[in-house]
């Protein structure tokens, strides 16, 4: 089992930046990708970012240049740095990570991201 607890999230002005934490504990041993999602009211779930134990990077189109994924294996843990937020990357975050041989899909709690025009 894996847990992860986000943190980061917020208000900001168009234009602004923030930056979403995910800790993860429990089986970290086994974590391999880890991922950033997005929820809008009546939109299907968007892959927003991933990153792969070898730091292999991969971006939706929507946010590349803009946002940046990285992780820290010491302390197991996600990051997303959001430069130039616009009012459509309003949702909520959701970390995401696949762990283990069968690759199991853990999820966070969420963090809400609001961004004013």
């Amino acid at each position: 089992q894996v847990q992860l607890v986000e943190s980061g999230g917020g208000m900001v002005q168009a234009g602004g930046s923030l930056r979403l934490s995910c800790a993860a504990s429990g089986s970290t041993f086994s974590i391999n990708i880890m991922r950033w999602y997005r929820d809008v009211p009546g939109k299907q779930r968007e892959l927003v970012a991933g990153i792969s134990n070898g730091d292999i990077t991969n971006y939706a189109d929507s946010v590349k240049g803009r946002f940046t994924i990285s992780r820290d294996n010491a302390n197991v843990a996600v990051y997303l740095q959001m430069n130039s937020l616009k009012p459509e990357d309003t949702a909520v975050y959701y970390c995401n990570v696949a762990a283990g041989p069968l690759k199991m899909n853990y999820w966070g709690q969420g963090t809400q991201v609001t961004v004013s025009s």
